[in-house]
């Protein structure tokens, strides 16, 4: 049976130039080679992680059906997302749910929150009767914590920013998707609701059998919700594994960079224990094939000339890093065989 989503040798670039009528003068990779798959029967909770520019919205819109890749394919149950017919495009729609980052943006002012919530019921047939829809509604808004005589009859500003975001996760719960992808859900909600929010989207993993892909630059967040985590640098895959073993115990050296940028909450320990120095490469050296992570790392060397692959390390994470270039190689990249699928039971 093909999995539900997956990505193959999905590449990205972007291309720019100085005008309408001018040549293109620049381009810019934004995912380099991507391959994973989201089977949909055994739910999972994978987190996309990286700093701004690390391509993870990319790869978010890419999955999506929002943007078509440059090479590679996304397939949905084997079929190409850019080729499906209208049918197909509405099983999609409804198996392949989105959580965008801004809850503020993603709604019509002029339409009431009960409108919002209807129109997935009708559209897809979700309901016989009006009671029935009704009764929907009231069970979703009341699974992500949000009270129906509170919030049906308003209209979207009149409700918070955190409100807007369970709103939308409702609005997803009642699709009954396979796979919610979740687009740094929570970085634009104020600090004190983020936890209920991430406490909503666990809720739909483990209680609804929903898999997740959640996109973040947040690693504790990541650490608090997901099971597995694919870290990302100028959209190459840097290290992926277990998301307690990776952010635990990092081996690439842009991940522990990454992990020791996090501020400590005693004001005793250092912020950064060591302070690496670039190194003085040129910017189109980078654009050469190499480690995209060279000019930044203390442990560059001639062979990163070379866009190393990635290597399976001992304990079962991946690795693309020529510090370990005496493992085995990933074979075809395919970061399935690292994230997999993982039991909400564990």
């Amino acid at each position: 049976m093909a999995p539900l989503l997956e990505a193959q040798h999905v590449r990205k670039v972007y291309r720019g130039g100085d005008g309408l009528l001018r040549e293109e003068t620049s381009e810019t990779v934004a995912v380099h080679d991507l391959t994973l798959a989201i089977d949909g029967e055994t739910p999972s909770f994978t987190t996309i992680a990286g700093e701004s520019g690390s391509g993870k919205t990319t790869i978010a819109r890419l999955l999506l059906g929002m943007q078509p890749p440059t090479a590679g394919t996304v397939r949905y149950r084997g079929m190409d997302v850019g080729a499906l017919d209208r049918g197909q495009m509405r099983a999609f729609r409804q198996d392949v749910q989105a959580i965008f980052q801004d809850p503020f943006e993603v709604y019509n002012p002029f339409y009431k929150i009960d409108h919002i919530l209807t129109t997935p019921i009708q559209k897809f047939g979700l309901a016989s009767t009006k009671a029935q829809a009704a009764e929907q509604i009231d069970e979703a808004l009341r699974t992500v914590g949000l009270r129906p005589e509170e919030t049906l009859g308003r209209y979207p500003h009149q409700l918070s920013g955190g409100q807007r975001q369970r709103i939308t996760i409702a609005r997803a719960l009642l699709l009954k998707p396979k796979l919610i992808i979740a687009d740094e859900p929570v970085s634009m909600v104020d600090a004190s609701l983020r936890a209920t929010i991430l406490a909503n989207l666990h809720k739909l993993y483990t209680d609804f059998g929903i898999s997740f892909i959640y996109i973040t630059h947040d690693l504790t967040t990541a650490y608090q919700v997901s099971d597995k985590i694919v870290v990302l640098y100028h959209g190459t895959v840097a290290e992926a594994g277990g998301v307690e073993q990776v952010i635990k115990d990092p081996k690439h050296p842009y991940t522990r960079e990454l992990i020791h940028s996090i501020p400590a909450p005693d004001p005793g320990n250092s912020w950064i224990e060591e302070e690496v120095e670039e190194k003085d490469v040129e910017v189109s050296d980078q654009a050469t094939g190499g480690c995209p992570y060279a000019p930044r790392c203390a442990h560059a060397e001639a062979r990163c000339e070379q866009m190393p692959p990635l290597y399976r390390l001992d304990d079962g994470r991946v690795a693309s890093c020529v510090l370990y270039d005496k493992q085995e190689k990933l074979e075809g990249g395919d970061l399935t065989q690292i994230i997999g699928t993982t039991s909400n039971e564990e």
